[in-house]
């Protein structure tokens, strides 16, 4: 009986630790995905790690962008604004129906297909997402902002394997481009190889572009390792030690370790090979 408890907490513990990755990789991608960037890192956010969303910015915009988009729906940069604003503020349904039309007016535009397959990606729909990715570049001209971006979408569907082949060949275009290298740290934490992730994720962090959302997947890829301490550190680069010590605790909790550093071994990840 203590056995069968036992797997079944570190079962639970897995798919926590699961989740808390896979919000990784798209909870800021409303916010810090511009419609001609769709490669930016995910990060848990403010959910966990305090960055404001520029969600404030957006909503003082949005009135007046909607105004002129409806006034003239073929303005093609106030769409891609009004899109950006709506996937700012969470509107990502809105935003995907201003970018299907966008698309549907501008087929060939491959940066609005790159902003249309990324706003499917955030509401869910990553079937529909790979298929326009695929033509917002071609092989002969591969972008590495799209290629970072079907990795996103092959993650959250479970095909971490073709994910980290789209990053890696993200990387080839720009080596060491902390956002790519952020996005595959995460992808390899998904598929439970934290120490690769962790080794990617430090890369990323000290890339001199990285930003705060790299720095944030670091810090939670040590805290699923039960190195709580060591993502405080991490975190009070950006944040008062205060707010990194409550999210630090938050962390804790989500990963469902309130008792302290653990190996991964008892959160139910599988060991390296």
């Amino acid at each position: 009986m203590i056995r069968t408890v036992s797997a079944e907490a570190g079962a639970a513990r897995t798919v926590r630790s699961r989740r808390l990755i896979a919000a990784a990789l798209i909870g800021l991608a409303a916010s810090a995905c511009q419609s001609r960037s769709p490669e930016t890192t995910g990060s848990i956010g403010s959910s966990l790690f305090g960055i404001a969303r520029p969600e404030r910015s957006a909503r003082a915009d949005i009135d007046g962008l909607a105004a002129r988009y409806n006034a003239d729906p073929n303005d093609l940069r106030t769409a891609m604004r009004y899109a950006d604003a709506l996937r700012a503020t969470e509107q990502r349904s809105q935003a995907v129906a201003v970018l299907q039309q966008a698309a549907l007016r501008n087929p060939k535009d491959q940066a609005v297909l790159a902003a249309y397959g990324k706003a499917l990606a955030d509401a869910g729909r990553y079937q529909e997402a790979n298929e326009v990715l695929q033509n917002a570049h071609s092989p002969a001209q591969p972008d590495w902002r799209v290629l970072s971006a079907q990795g996103m979408v092959a993650d959250q569907t479970g095909d971490h394997a073709r994910a980290q082949g789209l990053y890696e060949a993200a990387l080839k275009i720009v080596p060491e481009e902390p956002r790519v290298l952020s996005n595959l740290g995460l992808s390899y934490a998904l598929s439970r190889h934290l120490d690769l992730a962790e080794e990617t994720l430090r890369r990323a962090a000290a890339q001199p572009r990285a930003d705060a959302r790299v720095r944030q997947n670091l810090a939670l890829v040590l805290g699923l390792k039960g190195r709580y301490d060591e993502a405080e550190t991490v975190l009070r680069q950006d944040l008062g030690p205060a707010e990194a010590a409550a999210n630090v605790q938050s962390l804790r909790a989500m990963s469902g370790r309130p008792g302290g550093a653990k190996p991964a071994r008892t959160a139910g990840l599988a060991p390296e090979r």
